[in-house]
């Protein structure tokens, strides 16, 4: 029986799922504790700037500013 185990998985709807290697070893009577560790998000080496160039952010009802809108806030 094992007493730990690390694997890299998906939470999908809600539910992680263990790798099939691992189910075996593992019963619904057993207690275990789970710790996750989020991994951070890759940002482009480029930067968050060329990022969002490459991949914009659709915002609904965006009103573009003039100018002089700008300088007028």
């Amino acid at each position: 029986m094992i007493n730990s185990l690390e694997f890299q998985t998906k939470i999908k709807k809600g539910k992680i799922y263990i790798p099939e290697k691992y189910q075996q070893e593992l019963t619904e009577e057993d207690e275990i504790t789970v710790i996750l560790l989020k991994q951070p998000k890759k940002i482009s080496p480029t930067g968050v700037i060329a990022e969002l160039t490459e991949n914009p952010i659709s915002v609904k009802n965006i009103r573009k500013l003039t100018r002089e809108d700008i300088y007028n806030l």
